[in-house]
């Protein structure tokens, strides 16, 4: 019988409520040993108020229980949670009266673990909940609650009884052999492959779109010291993140900010200025700077309009060939000495924008040309979530293309069938019907206590 578990399953901090949650055939049990109320033949599913009292008979904070009975749960087994006062230190007291009362400390991400576990969902579900709660856009938390909701896992489960189908029916070809038999039968499994290969091409067609969506386009703001920088990170993020000054070097940092361009989350990196610098600590800044510049998905790379290129610029474009990158030419509501046109003849395949982020001129067209840099998302999509499912979807079609050359080769029919079988075994390790307790753990390691 599994133990039962306990946590804290609101963020940390002060706020007006913070629930203890428990989850466990024991958790009712454990529960009435703490509450002043009893809670063991409680109705299920009923608001109970009362107080929390340690094992003394003295308060600790008033609450209200829920309680919900296996296995109408979120994890199919008895939970209860107390909703108490929502300070640091009255929670703390709650969570260690249920290790004392019982309980112990859940792990990361053991009560939706626990749900995949006991068959309420499926693992491609559970990771959706990850999703749903680091979500940076409107779009990307479509994108997860469709996935929590089902919308992946069924298509996938289609896919999955389309080829078990084809098994099924070669099976059955075998069991009674005939040559013309033979050949209807290969020819239908054919046809079923071919169809279930573009689903499942389809899912990996979304894999660069779903990172973005879950992650952010990794985005450098580059350029020498005084181009915009700050200005530009603070016009995404439509707050002072960063300061601004006159004073060349003030940010000695990369400054990291999640903004929503059109649905898409933008993981902004404002870097510090490049340019020829004695300073250690800025020295070190530039050096970053460069490294973002480096591995970034998308890069804004900055020149001031109003004065002439120097050696600090050059050094800028020596960053930009083969790359993802946009060019701003700021500062257009002063006098321009450097014009796009100058530009364009030293980067000649560049896009090369015109803005002032003190005016607001051109930054309309900064926003357009981020997002068909992106190209059209349809947040109604299935998306391949991270590389561990887009290499289980490339190893099934590699396998329903080897079963296609074996139909074509004329091998044998029981040989499609054991490349069907290879497929099958790819899609139920990406639902988690069969897949090892390491993939498991290595998954839910990356969730918060408490949910």
């Amino acid at each position: 019988m599994e133990e039962t578990i306990s946590a804290i399953a609101t963020a940390a901090g002060a706020s007006g409520v913070g629930i203890i949650r428990l989850s466990g055939a024991d958790a009712i049990e454990i529960a009435d040993k703490i509450f002043d109320k009893p809670l063991i033949q409680a109705e299920d599913r009923k608001i109970i108020f009362g107080h929390v009292k340690n094992f003394s008979g003295e308060v600790v904070d008033e609450a209200i229980v829920l309680i919900m009975r296996a296995p109408k749960s979120y994890t199919k087994e008895n939970v209860v949670e107390f909703q108490c006062h929502g300070g640091s230190v009255v929670l703390r007291e709650v969570l260690k009266l249920t290790y004392e009362a019982g309980a112990r400390p859940a792990e990361r991400g053991e009560f939706t673990k626990r749900a995949f576990l006991n068959g309420r969902i499926d693992l491609t579900q559970a990771q959706a909940v990850l999703d749903v709660i680091q979500a940076k856009t409107e779009a990307a938390l479509t994108v997860a609650q469709n996935q929590l909701a089902g919308k992946t896992s069924k298509e996938i489960r289609e896919i999955r009884q389309a080829i078990l189908n084809s098994v099924a029916h070669i099976e059955a070809t075998i069991d009674f052999p005939e040559d013309d038999l033979d050949a209807v039968t290969l020819k239908e499994v054919d046809k079923n492959i071919s169809a279930q290969i573009v689903k499942l091409n389809k899912f990996l067609e979304n894999q660069t779109a779903g990172k973005i969506l879950r992650e952010g386009l990794e985005t450098a703001i580059i350029g020498k010291p005084n181009v915009g920088k700050s200005s530009l990170l603070n016009f995404f993020a439509k707050t002072e993140r960063a300061i601004v000054t006159d004073i060349p070097g003030t940010t000695r940092d990369s400054i990291e900010e999640f903004v929503n361009v059109g649905g898409i989350p933008l993981k902004i990196i404002d870097t510090a200025g490049i340019r020829n610098s004695s300073d250690a600590v800025e020295k070190i800044g530039i050096a970053r700077a460069k490294d973002c510049a480096e591995r970034a998905e998308l890069i804004l790379a900055l020149l001031d309009a109003s004065r002439q290129l120097d050696d600090e610029d050059e050094e800028i474009f020596k960053l930009l060939p083969n790359r993802n990158v946009i060019i701003l030419l700021t500062k257009i509501d002063l006098p321009q000495v450097t014009t796009a046109a100058q530009i364009a003849k030293k980067i000649p395949s560049a896009q090369i924008l015109e803005i002032s982020l003190k005016s607001g001129a051109g930054t309309d067209k900064l926003l357009s040309a981020i997002t068909e840099r992106v190209g059209k998302i349809d947040f109604e999509m299935n998306f391949v979530r991270d590389e561990r499912e887009a290499n289980l979807l490339r190893r099934a079609v590699k396998h329903l293309r080897e079963a296609q050359k074996t139909i074509q080769l004329n091998i044998g029919i029981d040989f499609v069938s054991i490349d069907l079988r290879g497929a099958l075994e790819c899609i139920s390790e990406l639902t988690g019907e069969a897949v090892s307790e390491d993939v498991i753990n290595e998954i839910f390691s990356k969730f918060c206590i408490g949910k």
